[in-house]
């Protein structure tokens, strides 16, 4: 995918002006690091003393250490895989290699590189995330739990591959902040974690080529830092990278100034990227678990090498912590809302240990649990090591001082989020939040009042997730748009305006009325009720009812304004199967062996018609995770509103 010049008017025209000149200070140090690249300082006596505890490893339990060993003995031999493509090379990977199109990442000084253009580099997210390294802290971690040194010596060999293939400012892996604060933190955690090995020493700190990569990717962090309307969850990832490696590795002369500048940006943003109700402001889940991740390892490095944060960060991990807590459903599965590109800060585990019971588990380790917290029942590698470094918040005297909620939080009014919840694990998600953040939203979907739908945990009414990024533009538009959600489409339009991939040049404004989700809770009625103005001449407005007695949820669209066409789309999860009768849906899916029901009868004013697997438009899919889709059932229905009366929607629960 290539930008033409309408998107980068597109894009000036949502920055700032402060944004525009940072960005031409950058042009102007890129053309000049074209020919100056001055060599990283020598280096002496540099010594890794961000040891864990000892006792640490031990701790770990013994089903999360048969996982990671199992993951571990895969990666060995040569077996991965990443975003929907199996790898069978990584015994001796090529770094520049995308096995999605074959393509290969041309060389060059970095900032030339057209990373976006898919035929002439590749699918960059194939090619970026294997050198982010963090198969290689999965292998490092089964050094350190089983001390078989083929793990370390495997996790040597790919390092020093990759430090000789990718010279600093040459090719496609020195063009993005994020992959370098990201691959940072990776080498930090493998020090970390081969300190027992005879030739750590020798890979890190007694290695010239080592202490030039680790230098120059701190001095690059340090120059070109995402900026004004790209302050996403890019800044915080460079901002933990900077920081890790400065206090792990702080043997340069600008490791103290690195140390500084970085907590000070990650405290700024952390701030800047967290609803006071600890929500992230991307309103894109994924990026919530990616943002706390990152968060929880900058202090764990802070706390290994006693340098002070300030309280404000710890404060924010609490808040998004509990806030986690409070919004995932019986089976500790969170919304799945906006963008989701299966991005982790930091992985030392195998892939069935689940990435929320972690967060969970590490959130009760650091802060506590509160009463209304969901049980943790899983285990996983990462926590010990995290807990065994992070002070408890209970020791810190943090100020300023928090008060946690009392009872499980089921309204976010600064995210505009609301949970409802019912009987048998009935949980339902409704969006009357803010369209995204920063100017561009660059991760926001025009899905306002939609409504996400679970029974104890399976997808019923779903949000068909993301799916893609660069190179499929029709995916791309269909997985964020507005028919892409379940909620109400006027005239066939989008709540919001895209200008590219990861760009809105108008955004929906939503108000939400009525939040009062105590209801269904005792046996009543829970209620919800928004609007949004995201079709200008006319507002759309969606009342949502959970009566815990019938089982029975009730969701009610009115449009007030012109008369115009609409189309009213549900989307079943993957597991649902649907027969649809004129404007009856029977659905039916398996859970733990047992089988389960319900009916949705849809709106009779419209015109109703099942869509499923369909290509031309897309209509009809769910994406399980990043660059993996599998057909799924959508009901659109079709006709006209003209204000005189509502569409009125009722899924009703059997059993």
């Amino acid at each position: 995918m290539t930008m033409s010049t309408g998107w980068y008017l597109r894009r000036l025209s949502r920055m700032g002006p402060r944004e525009v000149g940072g960005r031409f200070g950058d042009a102007v140090r890129r053309r000049r690091w074209r020919s100056a690249r001055p060599d990283c300082p020598s280096v002496t006596g540099a010594r890794f003393t961000a040891v864990l505890p000892a006792g640490t490893v031990a701790a770990v339990p013994p089903d999360a250490v048969k996982r990671l060993v199992a993951e571990a003995d895969r990666l060995m031999a040569g077996h991965g895989g990443y975003f929907g493509v199996d790898r069978d090379d990584l015994i001796d990977p090529d770094w520049w290699y995308d096995p999605k199109t074959g393509r290969r990442a041309p060389w060059g000084y970095a900032f030339d590189v057209p990373y976006r253009n898919e035929e002439a580099v590749g699918d960059i997210k194939q090619i970026w995330e294997l050198s982010r390294h963090q198969y290689l802290t999965v292998l490092a971690a089964a050094y350190a739990v089983t001390g078989d040194e083929r793990y370390a010596e495997r996790v040597a060999e790919h390092l020093r591959s990759w430090w000789a293939a990718n010279a600093p400012l040459r090719g496609v892996h020195w063009t993005s902040g994020i992959e370098l604060g990201i691959r940072l933190l990776s080498w930090v955690w493998i020090r970390r974690l081969l300190d027992g090995w005879p030739g750590a020493a020798g890979l890190f700190e007694d290695n010239p080529v080592a202490l030039r990569q680790i230098w120059h990717h701190q001095r690059w962090l340090a120059a070109f830092p995402s900026r004004g309307s790209s302050a996403n969850n890019h800044v915080i990832a460079e901002a933990a990278g900077q920081f890790a490696a400065a206090c792990a590795f702080g043997w340069f002369p600008s490791s103290a100034r690195w140390r500084a500048d970085a907590l000070r940006s990650l405290e700024r943003h952390l701030r800047g990227n967290t609803f006071p109700s600890g929500l992230n402001r991307e309103l894109a889940t994924e990026y919530h678990g990616l943002v706390l991740e990152l968060g929880l390892a900058a202090v764990a490095e802070a706390d290994a090498a006693g340098v002070p944060v300030p309280a404000t960060v710890r404060l924010v991990l609490l808040r998004m912590t509990d806030a986690l807590a409070a919004v995932v459903d019986g089976r500790l599965r969170p919304p799945r809302q906006g963008d989701a590109d299966d991005g982790h800060g930091l992985v030392v585990d195998g892939p069935g240990s689940d990435r929320w019971g972690s967060l969970l588990a590490t959130g009760d380790a650091v802060f506590g649990r509160l009463a209304w917290w969901p049980e943790v029942t899983g285990t996983d590698v990462r926590t010990p090591l995290l807990a065994a470094l992070i002070r408890p918040y209970a020791e810190i005297g943090a100020a300023p001082a928090v008060t946690r909620p009392a009872s499980r939080p089921a309204h976010f009014a600064d995210a505009g989020m609301t949970i409802l919840r019912g009987p048998s694990e009935i949980w339902c998600r409704c969006d009357g939040g803010p369209h995204g953040f920063l100017s561009i939203a660059a991760h926001a979907h025009a899905d306002a009042l939609s409504v996400e739908v679970r029974h104890d945990g399976v997808d019923v009414l779903a949000d068909p997730g993301t799916y893609c990024y660069h190179g499929q533009p029709e995916w791309r538009r269909y997985f964020r748009s507005t028919l892409g959600h379940n909620t109400l489409q006027w005239d066939d339009a989008d709540q919001s305006v895209s200008g590219g991939p990861f760009l809105w040049t108008r955004h929906a404004r939503s108000r939400v009325l009525v939040a009062d989700a105590s209801g269904a809770s005792d046996g009543g009625t829970a209620h919800w009720s928004a609007e949004h103005d995201g079709y200008q001449r006319v507002v759309h407005r969606r009342r949502v009812e959970l009566t815990a007695a019938s089982r029975e949820l009730r969701v009610v669209d009115e449009v007030s304004g012109e008369r115009g066409p609409v189309r009213l789309a549900f989307h079943l999860g993957p597991a649902i199967a649907a027969e649809l009768v004129e404007n009856r849906a029977a659905l039916s899916w398996t859970r733990d062996g047992e089988n389960r029901s319900a009916v949705l009868d849809l709106p009779g004013q419209l015109t109703w018609r099942a869509h499923r697997g369909e290509s031309d438009p897309p209509l009809g899919w769910y994406s399980p995770g990043f660059g993996r889709k599998e057909p799924t059932t959508t009901l659109v229905g079709t006709g006209f509103a003209d204000g005189a009366e509502g569409f009125t929607t009722v899924l009703r629960f059997r059993g």
